[in-house]
């Protein structure tokens, strides 16, 4: 079985970008990412694409084709849609074909455009990776389901308001050197506090921004690596998927994310490693909540425990296991087809010593945890310093 090795990796800056089109951001990152790998495009195999909105936000479906021609590359091309998780089922695709010997060159990531539909349009379209007929028309939205596992989970564990400020402030912290990301200045515990509410027990600065972006990597085998003489000491090493029932009144847990639990133990199991090797992980805190939650699947913390990360200096920059040293969601920006591969391209610069946070880790082996909707899915991936 072949080795996933990351050759090159490109993403644009997240933020407002409502005049470019998918296919332009795209091939931004794209070229991006074929600078760094310096592999040629005729080589490529594959592409898979990740995107959810396509449809609503730019009246355009099968993308696939569309950003593989963008790119400059001639390949079957597909796109993955998988809520906020569709970029790292891409990638989890890809993987699957490298390993298997299918292909030894691919060409990963997706995009998104969502800030011209405004906030009213961008929570219209999000909504629809909710259950249509039994949650998005009884009015739920996702500051409203997350509200309601926030407060599930403060009814389990305990903690409060003041302890998800921290995780706000930790990842405004963690962007204000990041070049790419739609929000580089600090808040504090008591902006986050004062500022207006979204749906209680969150506020606005609990929830990520809608952002416009791209991200692409190009995978290899290290067959292909070694053959070309490739400097790609990043390797795919684990991959793993769960899921879970879309409607969070059908569900077992809302104090917990099933599907990501079950998604780090394949990961984990794949990649040969336990959560106590984990340096660092960017995760999906699309609302601060969702960071509590995502880290305690990881195993980062024990169950219950994730509420006090940030508080304690747990996760900051300077902690024994540092989250979302990019800034995440909440201070990168989310443009949800994009999101799971930036991920993995940021935490390629940080393994690879070209991140602003670098010297923070401790140890050579990561992992991205990419969710979709409520976390019905869930992507995780290891990656690791291996040659």
């Amino acid at each position: 079985m072949s080795e996933v090795r990351v050759a090159g990796v490109g993403l644009t800056s997240f933020g407002a970008s409502p005049n470019r089109t998918g296919r332009d951001l795209f091939a931004e990152a794209a070229d991006s990412a074929f600078e760094d790998a310096d592999v040629s495009r005729t080589d490529v195999e594959i592409v898979r694409y990740g995107n959810f909105m396509g449809e609503l936000a730019e009246h355009q479906g099968h993308q696939g084709p569309l950003m593989a021609e963008a790119a400059g590359v001639s390949a079957p091309a597909t796109r993955y849609e998988s809520a906020c998780a569709s970029s790292a089922t891409a990638i989890r695709d890809a993987v699957v074909s490298i390993r298997n010997g299918e292909s030894d060159v691919c060409l990963v990531g997706g995009a998104e455009r969502m800030t011209h539909l405004g906030t009213a349009g961008a929570t219209e379209a999000l909504a629809i990776a909710a259950d249509d007929l039994w949650e998005v028309r009884a009015g739920v939205t996702f500051p409203g389901a997350y509200g309601l596992m926030a407060t599930a989970y403060f009814d389990q564990f305990g903690g409060g308001r003041e302890d998800l400020a921290h995780v706000a402030v930790k990842n405004h912290v963690h962007a204000l050197e990041n070049e790419k990301a739609q929000y580089q200045r600090e808040i504090s515990v008591e902006d986050v506090l004062e500022a207006p509410a979204v749906s209680e027990p969150l506020g606005l600065y609990d929830s990520c921004p809608i952002s416009d972006g791209a991200a692409a990597l190009v995978l290899v085998s290290d067959e292909y690596a070694e053959t070309h003489d490739l400097a790609a000491p990043v390797a795919i090493t684990g991959s793993g998927q769960g899921g879970d029932r879309m409607a969070l009144h059908d569900r077992e847990h809302l104090a917990r994310s099933p599907a990501a639990d079950d998604a780090a133990a394949e990961a984990y199991e794949d990649a040969d490693i336990t959560a106590d090797d984990v340096a660092a992980a960017e995760v999906h805190d699309c609302f601060t909540i969702a960071e509590v939650l995502a880290i305690e699947s990881l195993g980062i913390v024990d169950r219950g425990e994730g509420i006090a990360a940030a508080r304690d200096g747990y996760t900051t920059v300077d902690g024994p296991v540092p989250v979302n040293l990019s800034g995440g969601l909440k201070a990168k920006g989310h443009p949800v087809g994009a999101t799971g591969a930036s991920q993995l391209v940021e935490l390629t610069h940080l393994l690879e010593g070209h991140h602003p946070h670098s010297d923070a880790i401790d140890g050579d082996t990561v992992v991205a945890h990419n969710a979709g909707g409520t976390v019905a899915s869930c992507v995780v991936h290891v990656l690791e310093v291996v040659a």
